[in-house]
């Protein structure tokens, strides 16, 4: 009886968990399973100190990681990497998870191997890699709001021992749970198709070729923020309302790509290449003024209805090169080359419909960016209980930005040095202390056609942590602390006052600390428990004069939330001989929020409640499972009247409660 040995590539190198000086919390296929884990808000909501909300479109979502956070039409402050392949644009975040081996979140700032934008953190997740013997899995479930959904994978060797293949599927559909009052309807209704295949050749014991391929389209409902039109005021955050708006929202992502890795090894260590390519796109349509004729006759604005649309393609093509050494040397070292082209396009039109639908607003720009970077990771042995691990790496980042109806450019260069410097003490068995410097980056660029210049981010961490088992193994204590200074702090709002720019700003000095602790445990053999926090505080030091929004100083950074709370337990115990029996109660709880720079909107702590129950036999099982069971109201995203330029606050809420019942059978 003890806890699951988690091996990590969290360095870029498998090492146990709880031997790698890195604040990560780590899920694995089984917990992925058991804890009912399908999308990227799911885990992400069980990792202390980290938040993920939806907003606006279907691939629209903010993160945010130690008070860094995520911000529209910018690069993410978190850097996402599925089988070692970068995901460089924010609409990759918000993904459907299926056939998962497992998920990696590393926090604080990862640049020296990760790259420009880890300021915040990293998510590292591994797919379910193709095998020797023929298995697989088949999911179906329903629930409330007209869910349905399937989920499926199939793997095997085409040629023993050399040619293996893997196959993965996963399909969702619902009618909503939000209603809009106006139209009578849900609006956050969704269909999903996402397929994956993958091919590893193995020519040599040497010698791997691992290839990908995956698509996904995602639509849905979008823009159903609800509008305040009884009035501006500071506690609006904390009031329910409904979207009335005269337009069903719609909204569609799809994202196709192909991968390929190549190992070599040799006595020395292992050469590797990745090299991906990704294709994605997404539009969105919906009102603007998020009001209806009857309530508003006039329209927010004044001069009657306005929807607005935009379409959104990307393009993305990357390559890394690195080798990795041995690990059982004293000695041991990661060195490597990163190369990306981006190419990106987009356009944007808000329409007064009454008025033949006639443009009010129309841009269309393309962004190009070519970035490529050099980084080593060094670890030495100084004696057998203490580790010197330095890194660090360099970035260069060059931006254009055209107006695509005049032809005219403006062109910037960003680079940036990433240093890191850790000293790990292993003093006893199963007790792990270490402190840390790193740097992170995240890179300029141009806000819309005349926009001005927003600048990079740079975040500096010094962060102390402590990893343990006890009790034989059956309890896991981790902590940490950090304590980071984030200069020219990127946050985005948007300002209706010059024509509905979206627009990046800068802070530019803004204080981060926060502590973090993580606990598991194995009670008895049936009943085991988790518990998790993090607490955390951001100042606002200084900004500029000409700062579009109010701020102050001594203000939390926008979207920081005070604390994260997660609590739980899993009880499991033998019905027949044939026939087992779980479940499992997961409680969350998140703090006060602060959205904006003024820090007039706070929004109170939530709590969530969550439960799954079923039954185990052999091949097959059946749970039943529910999130929000107590049916908590707020809001995942919430703009206020002053950071919009519209007539009204908007909110855009979460789902309500949902429930429904999975199958599963696994071959």
């Amino acid at each position: 009886m003890a806890l699951e040995e988690v091996m990590v590539t969290a360095e870029l190198r498998s090492e146990n968990l709880q031997d790698v000086p890195v604040a990560v919390t780590a899920f694995t296929a089984d917990e992925i399973v058991n804890r009912g884990i399908e999308t990227t808000a799911d885990f992400l909501s069980l990792t202390p100190n980290v938040t993920f909300d939806d907003s606006f479109t279907v691939g629209n979502s903010f993160v945010a990681v130690r008070g860094v956070t995520q911000i529209n039409n910018a690069d993410s402050p978190v850097a996402i990497v599925i089988d070692g392949v970068p995901q460089n644009n924010q609409k990759q975040f918000k993904m459907e998870l299926y056939d998962i081996e497992r998920i990696e979140v590393l926090k604080g700032p990862q640049g020296a191997l990760y790259g420009r934008n880890a300021i915040g953190g990293a998510v590292n997740i591994v797919t379910k890699a193709p095998t020797n013997e023929l298995e697989g899995y088949l999911t179906a479930g329903a629930g409330n709001g007209g869910l349905q959904k399937f989920q499926g994978a199939v793997s095997g060797p085409i040629i023993k021992d050399e040619l293996l293949f893997r196959i993965a599927g996963s399909y969702r559909e619902s009618d909503g749970l939000i209603d809009n009052t106006y139209l009578g309807t849900e609006v956050d209704f969704l269909e999903s198709y996402d397929l994956r295949a993958r091919l590893q050749w193995l020519p040599t014991q040497d010698l791997s070729f691992d290839f990908r391929v995956a698509t996904s389209d995602l639509k849905g409902g979008a823009v159903y923020d609800a509008a305040f039109i009884d009035g501006v005021e500071p506690d609006n955050t904390n009031k329910q309302r409904s979207p009335i708006t005269d337009i069903l929202g719609e909204s569609e992502r799809t994202i196709d790509e192909f991968t390929v890795k190549v190992d070599y090894t040799i006595d020395a260590g292992t050469f590797t290449y990745i090299g991906g390519y990704t294709d994605i796109a997404e539009d969105y349509y919906g009102d603007l003024d998020f009001c209806n004729p009857v309530d508003c006759p006039q329209g927010f604005f004044g001069f009657g209805q306005v929807d607005q649309s935009q379409d959104l393609s990307v393009e993305l093509l990357s390559n890394e090169f690195r080798f990795t050494s041995s690990s059982d040397q004293r000695f041991r070292y990661t060195a490597g080359l990163f190369f990306i082209d981006t190419e990106r396009s987009l356009a944007t039109v808000a329409t007064l419909t009454q008025a033949g639908n006639f443009p009010i607003v129309q841009s269309l720009e393309d962004n190009d960016n070519s970035a490529w970077a050099a980084f080593a990771q060094a670890d030495y042995d100084l004696t057998d209980e203490l580790e010197l691990t330095v890194s660090i790496r360099y970035d260069e980042d060059e931006r254009e930005q055209t107006d695509a109806s005049t032809g005219t450019s403006r062109d910037a260069s960003y680079d940036e040095w990433q240093p890191k410097a850790t000293l790990t003490w292993t003093p006893f068995e199963d007790q792990l202390f270490y402190a840390t410097y790193a740097r992170g980056f995240r890179s300029g660029g141009f806000n819309g056609i005349g926009g001005r210049e927003f600048l990079p981010e740079i975040v500096d961490n010094f962060e102390i942590g402590y990893k343990s088992t006890w009790m034989q193994d059956r309890l896991m204590v981790n902590a940490a602390a950090y304590m980071a200074e984030s200069s020219d702090f990127q946050f985005f709002y948007v300002d209706f006052n010059a024509g509905g720019a979206q627009v990046i700003d800068n802070l530019e000095e803004v204080s981060l600390r926060g502590i973090e602790l993580e606990l598991k445990f194995i009670a008895t053999e049936q009943l085991s428990f988790y518990a998790s926090g993090g607490f955390q505080d951001s100042d606002i030091e200084s900004f500029a004069a000409d700062l579009g929004v109010p701020a102050e100083r001594g203000n939390r950074s926008p979207r920081t939330t005070d604390y994260t709370i997660n609590v739980g337990g899993l009880f499991e115990t033998a019905l027949t001989p044939s026939l087992d029996g779980f479940a499992r109660v997961d409680y969350e709880i998140r703090g006060d929020r602060y959205w904006h720079t003024d820090n007039v909107a706070v929004m109170d702590p939530v709590s969530l409640l969550g439960a799954r129950f079923g039954i185990t036999a052999n091949q097959w099982s059946i749970s039943a499972w529910g999130r929000n069971l107590t049916n908590e109201f707020f809001y995942e995203d919430f703009t206020a009247q002053t950071f919009s330029g519209l007539p009204s606050d908007i909110g855009f809420a979460t789902r309500p409660r949902s429930y429904g019942l999975d199958l599963r059978y696994a071959f």
